[in-house]
């Protein structure tokens, strides 16, 4: 039986006049997307920058878009501030800690990361994030795959933009990946382009931009960001033997 993940990412939900609703309209048209499939996909998550300015307005409008019959997780990026998250997308107590989130199946294992650094733009896993996820993954048996997500890449993309501000002290998640063998992937968002690499000797699967597409430095200028192009999502999947494939899929803006 096949393991269907959609993944998306920086959606950059803005409420504000200037934005003319285009952050909506392409989240909507994403999510459309996925709820109309004839299938339920095993999972769906948005790897960070739910909100552009973390107002609660915006993570009202992000809770209501992002609604879906799909099983749903999601991270903080460095856009998102951990408390309103929690309270005006989550519907939970403020808190500053650490948002982590895991979906435990019998087929596989998603963990979700919180890679945000308050008042930052670059990320880094905080001790208390990486004594979660070692807890979970002692918890999960060797032959179960597990997929790790968050916002923050660990590595350099070759884009200077998203480079300087990615996620720092990566060596103590590489340590930790060392000791589990059936850790699949790792799935990150941030640099709102679609990519593929690996760290820690496993695939990086990048998700795209959901509100916009990034620049590469070796295509035209001078703005760093498309907002032309069309929004678009990955979907990861598991085949029997546990080989992951990811397919790239752009998503017109004139689903309805």
């Amino acid at each position: 039986m096949m393991t269907v993940i959609a993944h998306l990412s920086d959606t950059h939900i803005d409420t504000r006049e200037e934005d003319d609703g285009r952050s909506i309209a392409r989240t909507k048209a994403v999510m459309t997307y996925l709820n109309s499939l004839p299938y339920d996909l095993d999972a769906i998550i948005a790897t960070g920058d739910i909100a552009d300015h973390a107002t609660p307005s915006e993570y009202e409008t992000a809770r209501k878009l992002l609604a879906t019959r799909h099983p749903l997780l999601t991270c903080p990026g460095n856009h998102d501030e951990r408390a309103a998250y929690r309270e005006h997308f989550l519907g939970e107590p403020a808190s500053r800690a650490p948002l982590n989130s895991a979906l435990v199946t019998a087929r596989f294992t998603l963990a979700l990361c919180d890679t945000s650094v308050p008042g930052e733009d670059y990320g880094r896993l905080a001790d208390e994030t990486l004594t979660w996820l070692s807890t979970l993954l002692a918890d999960t048996p060797p032959t179960h795959p597990v997929l790790i997500g968050f916002h923050h890449p660990p590595v350099p993309l070759n884009t200077p933009y998203v480079d300087d501000i990615r996620q720092h002290d990566e060596h103590r998640l590489a340590a930790l990946t060392s000791r589990h063998p059936n850790i699949t992937a790792f799935l990150a968002g941030h640099a709102h382009t679609p990519a593929a690499t690996t760290f820690a000797n496993r695939p990086l699967l990048v998700a795209p931009g959901v509100v916009s597409t990034l620049r590469l430095p070796w295509e035209p200028q001078p703005h760093h960001v498309h907002h032309d192009l069309p929004p678009a999502v990955a979907f990861h999947v598991l085949d029997p033997t546990n080989r992951l494939t990811t397919h790239y899929r752009p998503i017109p803006l004139t689903t309805s």
